[in-house]
């Protein structure tokens, strides 16, 4: 059982500082298992500890996972000086926290996108060796035919050189539609997959990362924590 200062956990949430927290325990608005903290300095087990500011619950947890559905025309990236990013969909607290995106979808690309603080995580997502499945809806210009989802299968290479693994592309009605599920995350790399085969990209939606499923409930700029259920799903990948 590892235990940590209050101050630590209560600022971890991006809601209060530090200094915030010594005034608020100070106040005795600060309780930890239904008792008056008396210093912030003294010690929980996060995990354990129900801890409470003026009545109202907080959650002490040391990672905070969140499910976006991004919007096309924001950044998937944590600042930019020019052009929102999805950080800025997030209350305050919430981009205070150290919050980045798990494998980045184009400017223009809306879907499923995890937001996480936990960096030991992220790394075994995105990692090549994983080879985590990430499907996509894709509409283009033209027609998508068997031709197209035998090359996705043989693993095509691109006029620059680049080897992509073999993929999946299930075509759908109207055939300017279909599915694409990649094993790995190169630069546009759907975009380019389908290029080269004539047929440009005009919208691209992702809808799951291994086994995260984009919530059909979340509007586009609309977030949630991941369920514990999810959570678990996760923990398993590690």
């Amino acid at each position: 059982m590892a235990l940590e200062r209050l101050d630590k956990i209560l600022s971890g949430t991006g809601r209060w500082s530090r200094r915030e927290v010594k005034d608020l325990v100070k106040a005795g608005r600060v309780t930890a298992d239904g008792a008056v903290v008396a210093r912030p300095e003294d010690k929980f087990d996060r995990e354990a500890v129900e801890l409470r500011v003026d009545g109202e619950a907080v959650d002490g947890e040391r990672y905070c996972y969140l499910m976006l559905h991004k919007p096309g025309g924001v950044l998937s990236a944590t600042e930019d000086p020019k052009q929102p990013t999805v950080l800025d969909l997030l209350p305050p607290h919430l981009r205070r926290v150290g919050l980045f995106p798990v494998g980045r979808l184009d400017k223009d690309t809306e879907g499923l996108l995890l937001l996480t603080n936990d960096g030991p995580l992220g790394h075994r997502l995105l990692a090549p060796k994983k080879h985590v499945d990430k499907v996509y809806f894709v509409r283009v210009e033209g027609r998508l035919d068997q031709e197209d989802r035998r090359a996705f299968r043989t693993g095509m290479v691109l006029g620059d050189g680049l080897r992509c693994l073999p993929a999946e592309l299930e075509v759908l009605e109207p055939p300017d539609t279909g599915l694409v599920t990649l094993r790995e995350g190169k630069y546009h790399q759907v975009k380019r997959m389908l290029a080269s085969r004539g047929k440009p990209v005009t919208y691209l939606k992702r809808l799951s990362m291994g086994p995260l499923r984009l919530d059909p409930e979340l509007a586009p700029g609309a977030w949630r924590p991941l369920t514990q259920g999810e959570r678990q799903e996760l923990e398993r990948l590690r």
